[in-house]
């Protein structure tokens, strides 16, 4: 098996984990930048260049595509699909994910529960989107932000109105969600490979702080998933078509709340908390979906439900 992990620095935990899986096999696995790779497009022929070389046809591909990259990085990767190399998140799936608002009108739309959220531009009064949105306390979330980034939860009208004006003053893209108190800065990401939840962790936030995300000074522990949590987190994966990926859900008096559905999601926090071997279920994932075979010409069987122009 020849793998590609497309990441920017094959330092970081997740993708050393993911060489180490892969090596664990005997693959033939290697890091590849791809802000480096160029594509060559010709008449019934697709090519990747690397550092200046071509680079051979692998059998498979992990995409570790960051935020800021997303254009870029689903190219290649949409590259590799039209060359019928499989990966195991798909380019469309990824450029889904990275939509916030995209995201939640797809979840929306398979019936999968979420925060009240309003979009609107800056020519919507402010007054109204609080009015929409249930009134305060309420949470507002730049489309652009990441790892909590750009989220900022006010409590009084009065506030929430100050902050909504200089945001549309800057022309910048909103989303404003109801506050779900009783999560007490809590959240649950259960990590999905191939439509079952392999792992599943509850991030606390820090002291004073309502955001979860371990970038923002959280921690985790590992958590059992009731039966409600783990058939939505499944649902949110397949209504995004992602084989693997990190489901956000908040715990609510109704149930649990998806937030968010993460194409790259980090296996530091997860395989640390859970003792579980992400990687290695990654390349399981792999195995079940590309059959290389070695008699005289290679021959690679790919299931194409995950491949999309």
């Amino acid at each position: 098996m020849r793998l590609y992990i497309l990441s920017r620095n094959e330092e970081l935990y997740s993708t050393k984990r993911l060489v180490e899986a892969a090596a664990q096999r005997d693959w033939e696995v290697r890091v590849i930048d791809y802000l480096k790779c160029s594509i060559e497009i010709m008449k019934g022929e697709l090519k990747i260049n690397y550092l200046g070389e071509e680079l051979p046809k692998p059998d498979a591909i992990i995409p570790r595509i960051g935020a800021s990259r997303t254009f870029y990085g689903t190219a290649m990767v949409r590259h590799f699909e039209m060359m019928d190399v499989f990966s195991v998140t798909g380019s469309l799936a990824i450029k889904r994910s990275r939509d916030k608002l995209r995201s939640l009108q797809i979840l929306s739309k398979k019936a999968i529960d979420m925060p009240k959220t309003i979009f609107a531009s800056n020519e919507s009064s402010a007054k109204d989107v609080i009015a929409l949105s249930g009134g305060t306390p309420l949470v507002l979330k730049i489309l652009e932000g990441t790892q909590g980034v750009g989220v900022v939860l006010v409590e009084s009208e009065k506030a929430a109105k100050s902050v909504l004006d200089a945001f549309y003053g800057m022309d910048v893209n909103l989303l404003v969600q109801e506050f779900i108190e009783e999560a007490n800065g809590s959240d649950i990401r259960a990590l999905v490979v191939d439509g079952e939840v392999v792992g599943a962790m509850k991030r606390q936030g820090a002291d004073g702080e309502f955001r979860s995300n371990l970038h923002q000074g959280g921690s985790a522990t590992a958590h059992k998933l009731t039966r409600k949590e783990k058939s939505t987190a499944i649902a949110a994966a397949k209504a995004m078509g992602l084989g693997v990926c990190g489901v956000d859900m908040i715990p609510s008096k109704r149930g649990p709340l998806v937030m968010e559905v993460n194409s790259s999601p980090g296996l530091e926090g997860i395989e640390t908390s859970t003792k579980i071997d992400i990687a290695g279920k990654i390349m399981d994932y792999i195995e079940r979906n590309v059959e290389v075979t070695t008699t005289p010409t290679k021959k690679r069987k790919i299931r194409k439900d995950n491949i999309g122009a």
